[in-house]
């Protein structure tokens, strides 16, 4: 009998970004009420957390990788975990790796929260916190609202989503009550440009972060700025005057297009595109960090 991890890796992205993401096959198969075998990792502890009480099962998840990082991943210094699995296909992805759930390694939640519970003194002092970011977070909602649960409760840390926004129908209240701050990225204005970079859709990220702004939930906007692909300045202005609209975007981060990750496209035998398209100059940075603050956002 096919696992949870196998049918997931059926629908996940190969380099077609066609009908194979269909979002209601990931809705059948997501962990979002029944944690299924996915979750089913033995005695992991006793604590009694939300998924917990409601599936009477220790929570895991596919986790490609945790890391300390400062200044990236949200304020100071900062406990990230990476999940694996992620239903868009970004031109630019750097973390392509972490694409697909099978990639991961299963962990529970109380295993990532001892973890992170090594480092708390320094993340502390740092004034940093923990930060779950992937690959999509919200591919795992269950897992994730564990994570976020432990992080914020057990440990008393600062906690932040990074995600792109696609399934933020899949973030429930309850997960949301124990998030600080979204890193919430709005990769185009333009819904042509936004399906060619991700392969999927814009309207779900909006939604999101209309409901974000409803609930009055912090937002920093992550906006990868790509020549000739993202850099339009009536594209930039729609990000801007979205984003200004909203009321609870603190921060703008302009993010120049890199091709750091383009070794790990190569190593999984994946053609990277844009690897003739070169960064945005200093220059070209500057002026969308301007078009940003023209609309009263803070940008950097």
């Amino acid at each position: 009998m096919a696992t949870l991890l196998d049918n997931i890796d059926n629908i996940d992205n190969t380099g077609d970004t066609g009908d194979i993401h269909n979002i209601d096959n990931i809705d059948n198969i997501d962990n979002t009420g029944d944690t299924g075998d996915i979750h089913n990792t033995g005695d992991i502890g006793t604590s009694v957390t939300p998924a917990g009480a409601a599936t009477r099962r220790p929570v895991s998840g596919a986790v490609h990788s945790w890391d300390l990082s400062t200044g990236v991943d949200g304020p100071g210094t900062r406990f990230v975990t990476f999940l694996a699995g992620c239903p868009l296909t970004c031109l630019y992805c750097h973390n392509v790796d972490t694409l697909r759930m099978r990639s991961g390694t299963r962990m529970s939640a109380d295993d990532l929260a001892a973890e992170a519970g090594k480092y708390t003194t320094f993340i502390r002092a740092a004034g940093g916190g923990a930060t779950i970011s992937g690959g999509e977070p919200l591919l795992q909602p269950v897992f994730a609202g564990e994570l976020f649960h432990r992080f914020k409760h057990g440990l008393g840390l600062h906690t932040a989503l990074d995600t792109s926004g696609f399934l933020g129908a899949r973030a429930t209240d309850s997960l949301l009550r124990d998030v600080d701050l979204v890193l919430l990225d709005i990769k185009s204005w333009d819904r042509a440009t936004y399906r060619r970079v991700t392969g999927r859709p814009l309207q779900p990220t909006l939604d999101f972060a209309r409901r974000l702004a409803d609930l009055g939930k912090e937002v920093h906007v992550r906006f990868v700025l790509v020549p000739g692909l993202t850099d339009d300045p009536a594209n930039v202005d729609g990000v801007a005057s979205f984003a200004a609209s909203l009321g609870n975007v603190s921060r703008v981060d302009v993010l120049p297009f890199h091709k750091l990750g383009e070794a790990k496209w190569q190593a999984l035998g994946k053609p990277f595109t844009l690897h003739d398209t070169p960064s945005p100059t200093p220059e070209q940075a500057a002026s969308a960090r301007e078009i940003f603050t023209s609309h009263g956002l803070w940008a950097v």
